[in-house]
């Protein structure tokens, strides 16, 4: 019965990764956000937690509800994401005729190209598109201890964790009403230590992913130029990958992570013109995320993927009203727990 009162209330956005954990709440009714926070996680006891060594991430949140979300977020219905590095996803068709043993084909599937027990995975999938002749099925799967982790934590802490969906679906939403993003686009999500890829073709129709973000470009200026990590920092967000002398010698320490981005989009995009049957031509990369927050980024991939690129920036469409707003510099960490909390009421009740 409680289901019923999802529409009253805001949905919460709850989004988990090993760097940190950010929460939003948006009343959808009113397009309004009514409350918001992150803290910081270590990296290391994020993994023992996800492990089952100990409550790390149950303290971590409780601590975030208590002390540091500004306002109120007016609810305790979560939408929780999943970072697309930690799920396995694939696109196929089949007949139309198979719609009737669509679970036996989707096991052969799963069994046939994810290299881990099925057993030891959730496993979702959707329908995005039909023909006269076939269907079009997207799956995702994510191992059950990183799901079952991050429910614990959430409940321990009060809230209901209502749906679970892949971080990157998340944006996506996001990018749908904005940014131009009818058009067949390339996603690049840059986080604090993974990157999410994803097409999106009226839904996702291809994820990927890989563990370099924006940490990973820090250790790569501290190294290669041999400052710390603080120096780096700022180069990074300050000069970037903009032309001049100084950013020449920041290119060339972040080339190999940038390479490995390119190839794994390159890797995604393929994919996608191989493989998904009437896929229509790829009109734009939009790059999101807090490694997005790089001067010079947007056209680096436009040089590399020989493709209009660009940062993208939906934040101009959450409404805060008389809410305090995140500084600017730490609005792209949003990104995702905003998607997330922008699910319409109507889906959770499917």
């Amino acid at each position: 019965m409680a289901r019923l009162f999802y529409k009253d209330k805001p949905i919460i956005g709850l989004d988990i990764s090993q760097t940190g954990m950010k929460i939003m709440s948006i009343d959808t009714k009113k397009g309004l956000v009514t409350g918001y926070g992150s803290v910081d996680l270590d990296p290391a006891k994020v993994q023992a937690s996800l492990s089952g060594a100990d409550k790390y991430l149950t303290s971590q949140l409780k601590g975030l509800l208590s002390k540091h979300v500004v306002r109120d977020l007016a609810s305790n219905h979560v939408i929780l994401g999943v970072p697309a590095a930690r799920t396995f996803t694939r696109t196929f068709s089949l007949p139309k005729s198979a719609e009737k043993s669509l679970d036996e084909a989707i096991e052969l599937e799963v069994e046939q190209y994810i290299p881990v027990p099925m057993s030891t995975l959730y496993v979702d999938y959707e329908i995005i598109e039909r023909s006269k002749d076939s269907i079009l099925i997207l799956i995702s799967a994510v191992p059950r201890t990183i799901v079952d982790t991050c429910i614990i934590a959430a409940e321990s802490s009060g809230l209901r964790v209502c749906m679970v969906e892949p971080s990157i679906s998340a944006v996506a939403r996001l990018l749908e009403t904005t940014e131009e993003g009818h058009l067949p686009t390339v996603i690049v999500d840059i986080g604090p230590a993974n990157t999410d890829i994803a097409i999106l073709d009226g839904s996702i129709r291809v994820t990927g992913g890989l563990s370099i973000g924006g940490n990973t470009f820090t250790l790569d200026i501290a190294k290669k130029l041999h400052i710390t990590l603080e120096n780096a920092h700022q180069l990074k967000i300050i000069n970037g990958l903009s032309p001049g002398s100084r950013q020449q010698k920041i290119t060339k320490a972040l080339a190999p992570s940038l390479e490995h981005i390119i190839k794994e989009t390159r890797k995604v995009m393929r994919y996608y013109d191989e493989r998904i049957e009437g896929h229509r031509k790829l009109e734009q990369v939009l790059v999101v995320g807090g490694g997005a927050n790089i001067p010079g980024i947007g056209e680096y991939f436009t040089n590399a993927l020989v493709m209009p690129a660009r940062v993208a920036s939906p934040w101009q469409e959450l409404n805060f009203g008389k809410l305090q707003q995140p500084a600017k510099h730490f609005r792209p960490r949003y990104i995702t727990v905003a998607g997330l909390a922008s699910v319409q009421a109507e889906r959770i009740l499917q």
